[in-house]
């Protein structure tokens, strides 16, 4: 096949999407494909941009990224239709977190270009990378969410609402970045902020104690769950993409009923927001044994520390056979737009 991988982005998860684009781009050329990368700011990598920007280093805090946004914006608009290595592909790999590339602009672009693309369509990924509406959406269908106010939010309401201490974050950002465990009031309009940095609109939810799982989806089959052990107390940028920095379980040791609740729960939410092709649910098991549902991300992180690959390898298929799989439902358009 001739593959474009579409990478980079102007959001602060921009080295995420290049490390996991360096897996994919060396798992797909393995198997015998041609394959090109596109950075949604800079355009075509040439064969020396290729090992300068594909690192699989993420480094310990996400990179600063504003200068990138009117570039993007610009390639966007003209800019991807113009190259022949995207409209002449066979399939669009999708490698790219938060910002325009995950939250459904890009892919109603690559609607109008009309060449298949991995991952869910322009709605599903606009529902899914808004938290908000995404937890309207699981609640609706029977999955169970923490509690959330959106700012601005008082004190007092969280006081009596949610209980303290309660998790402050950008409603459409991933990789925890911007993220804040709030203890007390005090911290709450300082978390506020930072939050805000990286999305005008901000969430403050119930922090869930107890143990991190996570399910992914292929196509319409449920992986092995998984648990996360990080060295820090949330999972967060660093524990995520610091090989070291957490355990990561698969299949997690969880009783076969719980397991199984939680893949149909997984599967549930992947439907719930007309997800495509293939996604990963996150969730918590607090320790009276109540499941909560998080978050579905509509492109996992590919990185060598990924969960979904993780995932993926203990069902039986190793990483190559996995970016084929995600290829070959790009070509589904019933499961590659979501519905």
């Amino acid at each position: 096949m001739r593959i474009a991988v579409i990478t980079g982005g102007a959001t602060a998860e921009r080295a995420v999407a290049f490390a996991g684009a360096a897996q994919i781009v060396e798992a797909l050329r393995s198997r015998g494909h041609t394959v090109r990368v596109v950075d949604t700011v800079t355009g075509l990598l040439s064969p020396t941009d290729e090992p300068r920007l594909l690192t699989t280093a993420v480094g310990r805090e996400p990179p600063t990224v504003a200068e990138l946004d009117e570039r993007e914006r610009a390639m966007l608009s003209n800019g991807l239709a113009r190259l022949t290595e995207v409209t002449g592909a066979d399939v669009l790999f999708l490698c790219l977190h938060a910002g325009r590339g995950e939250g459904g602009i890009l892919q109603a672009v690559l609607d109008v270009i009309a060449v298949p693309y991995t991952g869910s369509g322009a709605l599903a990924s606009a529902l899914a990378m808004d938290k908000d509406l995404a937890k309207r959406l699981f609640r609706a269908a029977g999955v169970p969410v923490p509690g959330w106010f959106m700012a601005p939010v008082a004190p007092e309401d969280v006081t009596t609402a949610l209980g303290w201490p309660v998790i402050v974050k950008p409603s459409k950002m991933g990789s925890s970045v911007g993220m804040t465990l709030v203890r007390n009031a005090e911290g709450l309009d300082a978390a506020v902020e930072v939050a805000r940095a990286y999305d005008a609109e901000v969430m403050a939810e119930q922090f869930i104690p107890g143990r991190e799982l996570t399910v992914g989806v292929l196509g319409d089959v449920p992986l092995p769950v998984g648990e996360i052990i990080p060295k820090h107390e949330l999972f967060d940028y660093e524990c995520k993409y610091t090989p070291g920095m957490s355990d990561e379980i698969f299949p997690a040791k969880l009783d076969t009923t719980l397991a199984r609740q939680l893949q149909e729960l997984a599967l549930t939410a992947h439907r719930a927001l007309k997800l495509g092709g293939y996604s990963r649910v996150d969730f918590r098991l607090s320790p009276e044994g109540d499941i909560f549902c998080l978050e579905a991300n509509t492109l996992p992180g590919m990185t060598r520390t990924s969960l979904l690959p993780q995932a993926a390898r203990a069902a039986g298929i190793e990483f190559p056979e996995l970016c084929e799989r995600i290829c070959r439902l790009a070509g589904n358009s019933g499961s590659a737009r979501g519905g």
